[in-house]
């Protein structure tokens, strides 16, 4: 049984509406299903940055990494 779902009113820069928008016809996904996706992701870092885990990316050429911060 699918949870009952709840609307809100999101108010967001032209910048931040343009990065959304980019994003839903890139992925050929609607906008709230971005957002959903980017949600569960910021859940899923949260977890495991309260376990003490690091985010790193790493360039595939160099091997370099960059941690990830969060706020």
């Amino acid at each position: 049984m699918a949870s009952a779902k709840k609307t809100m009113t999101l108010n967001l820069t032209d910048a931040e509406m343009s990065a959304l928008e980019a994003l839903s016809d890139k992925k050929d996904l609607n906008k709230t299903s971005i957002l959903r996706q980017a949600l569960r992701l910021y859940q899923v870092i949260e977890a495991r940055l309260e376990k003490g885990d690091k985010l790193y990316f790493e360039d595939d050429k160099t091997k370099e990494k960059a941690e990830v911060v969060m706020l």
